[in-house]
């Protein structure tokens, strides 16, 4: 058995799944927002969706369901009015562009775009789900010497 026969070929070990109020609309906000591409939508008996996926740069899955599928109770943020437990971290080639055209196809902005002490250039965006996404490139390589005081490494 090879390294990788354990899992699909082009996934990361760790892979999210959310639930979601209408996954063709999820489906076409993070192609459109955030560069995705879908490469799964199964469908119950009646044409609804019941499994998604999208990738990005072949690599990254994401797996999200409607609310209530597979008889699941868990819903979106913006279902249950609570925030998200959990962030999305997502690497991107150019964070500015990515957070202006996501913001102009309807993500909305969680604080600037700006670069962090860790050598990353972050943009938060919070999509219509309610899940809160950072996306960040890489400029510059991590300095100690620029950790804030007081914090714990």
């Amino acid at each position: 058995m090879t390294q990788r026969d354990w899992m699909p070929d082009n996934t990361n070990p760790l892979t999210p799944y959310l639930m979601v109020k209408d996954a063709e609309r999820t489906l076409a906000f993070y192609k459109s927002a955030f560069g995705f591409e879908g490469s799964v939508m199964l469908r119950d008996e009646h044409g609804a969706p019941m499994h998604c996926e999208a990738r990005y740069l072949d690599t990254t899955l994401v797996m999200f369901a409607p609310e209530g599928t597979f008889g699941s109770p868990q819903k979106a943020p913006l279902t249950s009015g609570e925030p998200s437990p959990i962030g999305l971290y997502v690497y991107c080639e150019d964070v500015d562009a990515l957070v202006t055209r996501a913001v102009g196809v309807g993500a909305e902005a969680v604080g600037d775009v700006e670069t962090q002490f860790w050598g990353d250039r972050t943009g938060c965006l919070r999509d219509p789900d309610g899940y809160v996404w950072t996306f960040a490139t890489k400029v510059a390589e991590f300095d100690p010497a620029k950790v804030p005081p007081g914090s714990a490494m």
